[in-house]
């Protein structure tokens, strides 16, 4: 089964093109027999089943493989948002040659449809005007079971975020319960996993030459069901990796290497005794299914181990049994080079919804259709965030010119343009170019972050490539303003005085969205974020900058009610921390525990993950019950009338009284009129009025 040996990628621009080239380029991708046939197709190659509308625009991902595998010489089709509960969508475009590509969307299909709170969301910014309901529960598994029914012999293949986070059993927070494999239970034949570029192409390239499916082994980021495992290669239990159960204290592994230049730690150490060749035919059997399905220690214990094989440097495959069936996890994908990022961003979309939806509004595209991608990936290592798990930690950075072109091209040909590009950035707003300092170094780290809890002292932190891009776009002639939106590291940003008052001088539009998530050290711990005082550091020069280039600016700063290990203590004293910075919440979220990420395995097992997990190690509070939910919520929004009495209760029971009553000290009043407005108002500072966030899954958009 020598078929599973991981072989090097070939260049994603360098296989040769498919004879149906020859039809050249579509306006944009079918979505109905007639546009086929005005393009003279008679078939598609590859359908791509979608839960989002169509929008050819690299922030989709559909659009952006679609465009890859048009480029590779294939014939692509879109099905978007079909009609689940039949199969005659499924047919519309007639039978595919190679396969179906299926995914949920931009977002994990229960993402997109519940709240922290599980209640339906009321709209779905991937539809058209906002319409919700367009897509169904779990759309990976559904619309793969609809295209396995609509032609049974054509491949079927998942992919994007909802396939990726759920490559593996998993905790499901809506079902409560461990889910399987989603490939499992889409019954698909082959999944892919994080970006898809190479994984793709590769595909379709190996289809097209008369390969089977069942033959499409060892591709690296992608998941399939294998008999055995190969003679060759040697099976470690997971076990042998990091041991469950009862251990001596020690320190997170994610503080024993101050630096990468020895990332072998307890993590992994019976490497110490494997050659190289060896190890690169080694495979980690996670305990199975059945395991940890029952077992919440064992599956925080699997999800450690998991983590510990994110870097595509070093990462091995892993096994899983489920039931009579054993999946095989290849390693993620090697990176895109800057020249493979510019190939993919230059290619021919239209930047624009089909022409099936007419003047409907598609939310989700309102927001980015002026934004330019420049970079992908995070090294962050943030617990509730699902970036890593999906993109990698190396950053992905196209070049500058490649940048410009785009600006160029919406200045040139969008319809609605005035001036203004609302957003350069990416997961990050600021980890462009940056990356370890030493290549080598890279490969063998295994850390989780770069920046915690401090930052690494390999890490290159130099913005000056950063700087001249924003330069150079803002004198580009018809712009009149380079915002940027994405989220930006100002653990990463102090550390360029000149990054950020050049960011604060000509970016900022009045405000500027950072994310210190919370005050207290226990759930900043929990969550790998620095302390407040980086954001003091941060806040200082932001505030600086902002008074010398005479403009009245504004910090919003971001949080998580809700957190793993985060007391009623600890949402309290953030409490206290607003009322004091003179801050009110409009709207506050909980905790949403993603699937696959390292807090949801915190949420699930109560344990501290982000140490050896230990059946006697003590639990970590998980702020669980929807009662205790609220309160987290309620405190960010201590300023809400209706939630004075569950604020008035809480408060006594937790022996602070004196917080209630109607002086500046006080948190809350102490009483409140019949239409729950009180009697003494609390005065806000100007524009101190911002939003929190719920959990790490990124507007998909950047580096779907």
């Amino acid at each position: 089964m020598t078929s599973l040996a991981l072989a090097a990628a070939p260049p994603l621009f360098g296989y040769r093109p498919y004879w149906a080239r020859r039809f050249g380029v579509a306006p944009e991708l079918p979505m109905s027999r007639t546009e086929m046939d005005a393009l003279g197709w008679d078939c598609c190659d590859v359908i791509l089943v979608t839960g989002d509308a169509y929008i050819d625009h690299p922030s989709f991902g559909m659009a952006l493989i679609g465009r890859l595998l048009e480029a590779q010489g294939f014939r692509v089709g879109i099905i978007s948002q079909p009609d689940w509960t039949r199969v005659d969508d499924f047919k519309k475009l007639g039978e595919p040659q190679l396969f179906f590509g299926v995914t949920g969307g931009n977002m994990d299909s229960m993402v997109n449809r519940y709240t922290a709170d599980n209640k339906i969301r009321s709209n779905d910014a991937y539809t058209p005007n906002g319409e919700a309901g367009k897509r169904p529960d779990r759309a990976v598994n559904v619309y793969s079971h609809r295209c396995r029914e609509a032609y049974k012999n054509i491949p079927v293949i998942i992919g994007g975020i909802e396939a990726s986070l759920r490559r593996i059993a998993h905790y499901d927070y809506w079902s409560d319960k461990v889910r399987k494999s989603v490939l499992l239970d889409s019954k698909a034949d082959l999944l892919v996993y994080g970006n898809a570029e190479r994984q793709v192409t590769e595909i379709a390239h190996r289809l097209a030459a008369g390969e089977a499916i069942s033959q499409l082994k060892g591709i690296r980021g992608t998941a399939h069901f294998v008999k055995q495992v190969p003679g060759e290669w040697l099976v470690k239990d997971s076990s042998d990796v990091d041991i469950p159960g009862s251990v001596a204290p020690h320190q997170s592994p994610y503080l024993e290497q101050p630096a990468c230049a020895d990332q072998t730690g307890n993590v992994l150490r019976f490497e110490r005794h494997l050659d190289s060749n060896k190890r690169l035919q080694t495979v980690i059997r996670l305990p199975s299914y059945e395991a940890v399905k029952d077992d919440p220690v064992l599956y925080a214990h699997a999800s450690r181990v998991m983590h510990a094989e994110t870097n595509s440097g070093n990462a091995r495959p892993l096994l899983q049994q489920h039931g009579n069936r054993l999946l095989w996890l290849n390693p993620p994908p090697l990176p895109l080079t800057t020249a493979e990022m510019d190939g993919v961003y230059d290619l021919p979309y239209s930047r624009l919804p089909h022409k099936h939806y007419a003047n409907a509004k598609v939310p989700a595209f309102e927001m980015i259709q002026h934004s330019v991608n420049i970079m992908r990936g995070c090294f962050g290592g943030c617990t509730f965030c699902s970036i890593t798990e999906h993109e990698g930690r190396i950053i992905q950075s196209r070049s500058e010119d490649s940048i410009i072109r785009e600006i160029e091209n919406i200045r040139d040909t969008s319809p609605t343009f005035t001036g203004n590009i609302s957003d350069l950035g990416g997961p990050t707003a600021n980890m462009y170019r940056l990356a370890c300092k030493d290549e080598k170094i890279e490969a063998a780290c295994r850390r989780l972050s770069c920046v915690y809890p401090g930052i690494c002292s390999n890490l290159n932190t130099d913005h000056s490539h950063l700087i001249k891009l924003y330069r150079r776009a803002r004198a580009l002639p018809g712009i009149k303003k380079i915002l940027i939106a994405s989220g930006l590291r100002y653990d990463l940003a102090v550390e360029s005085p000149e990054y950020v008052k050049e960011l604060v001088t000509h970016h900022v539009g009045g405000y500027l969205k950072i994310a210190p998530e919370h005050t207290e050290t226990g759930p900043l711990s929990k969550m790998m974020k620095p302390g407040m005082g980086t954001y003091d550091r941060f806040k200082q020069m932001f505030d600086k900058y902002s008074k010398e280039a005479g403009k009245e600016q504004y910090l919003i700063p971001y949080f998580i009610a809700a957190h793993p290990g985060t007391t009623d203590l600890d949402m309290l004293n953030l409490a206290l921390w607003l009322k004091r910075n003179g801050f009110r919440a409009d709207q506050v979220q909980a905790f949403l525990p993603s699937p696959m990420s390292i807090a949801t395995a915190m949420y699930h097992s109560g344990k501290d993950t982000l140490r050896k997990v230990s059946r006697k190690a003590e639990n970590i509070s998980i702020p669980k019950g929807i009662r205790q939910r609220r309160l987290h919520k309620a405190l960010l929004r201590y300023h809400d009338p209706k939630n004075w009495p569950l604020l008035r209760e809480a408060l006594k029971k937790m022996g602070r009284s004196d917080l209630i009553g109607n002086g500046k000290q006080h948190l809350i009043p102490s009483f409140q009129t019949q239409g729950g407005v009180a009697a003494a108002s609390v005065k806000v500072a100007k524009g101190q009025r911002f939003k929190t966030k719920y959990t790490g899954i990124k507007r998909a958009g950047k580096g779907a």
